[in-house]
């Protein structure tokens, strides 16, 4: 069963002239150490909930593991808010390149952006699926719907893995980042094909929340926020469709608008 990532709280709510007690609901934050082969690797500041697909899309978006047949062995202590992951290869000098930077001699393309491991791990998207105009809209209208957890706190971001017809599965989080590596952490638990698959997004389209895309493997993102130039110049090179601002049946398509058809 999930944690509740979800706190209720006294608080004193001023609505112009008059003041008055209520209770409120708050979004919990969360800190969750990672230990890799019993040494520290990170430690994330999250929503408490479907923490084993968190940490699962976390190290492969790391570049720490590719599959999920990687991880020998993972435990999760929820009540200290530790992560024991055991990797059947030792991770050796991986680690040394996580935060690292790569100054590639890519001509002022975008990819001398990237991290180290970001150069082994992001992929150039190959899926010629479309999906429509229509279809972008409904979509979103039902991440909408499905984000409870924003609508009673305002500060959770939401996600979804989605198909043409519908969402496949949803995730929250305090953290944008996060709630895009618990979705890929299900995709690795689950071994799902992406080719077809499309991400409906709720945050900012930014520079590594594309990254993140490319490394699930979608080709085509959607959110309901705006995108940064980066952004686009990374999926304009990673071959990644973005969508922004679709909200009342009014859209912008920025990137390989050959994937969204009328």
């Amino acid at each position: 069963m999930e944690k509740e990532i979800i706190c209720k709280r006294e608080i004193i709510k001023i609505d112009h002239q008059n003041k008055k007690v209520v209770i409120d609901e708050i979004a919990i934050e969360y800190p969750l150490t990672i230990f890799v082969d019993n040494e520290e690797f990170a430690t994330l500041v999250c929503s408490p909930s479907h923490v084993e697909e968190l940490v699962l899309g976390f190290l492969a978006s790391e570049g720490m593991i590719r599959i999920k047949a990687d991880v020998k062995a993972l435990q999760i202590d929820e009540d200290k808010g530790f992560a024991y992951v055991h990797l059947h290869q030792p991770i050796g000098d991986k680690k040394e390149f996580v935060s690292k930077r790569f100054i590639g001699s890519c001509c002022g393309k975008s990819r001398q952006f990237y991290f180290y491991n970001d150069v082994k791990t992001a992929k150039t998207i190959m899926s010629s699926m479309t999906i429509s105009a229509a279809q972008c809209f409904q979509l979103m209208e039902m991440l909408n719907e499905a984000s409870s957890a924003f609508k009673r706190t305002g500060g959770i971001h939401h996600t979804a893995l989605c198909s043409k017809e519908g969402l496949i599965k949803t995730f929250s989080d305090i953290g944008r980042h996060n709630a895009l590596d618990k979705l890929y952490g299900f995709c690795l638990n689950e071994s799902i094909s992406l080719n077809d698959k499309i991400i409906a997004f709720s945050g900012r389209i930014s520079s590594e929340v594309v990254l993140k895309v490319s490394k699930i493997g979608c080709g085509i993102l959607l959110s309901k926020s705006a995108p940064t130039n980066l952004a686009l110049q990374l999926a304009e090179d990673l071959n990644i469709t973005t969508v922004g601002f679709i909200r009342e049946n009014k859209m912008n398509i920025y990137t390989h608008s050959n994937r969204i058809t009328k």
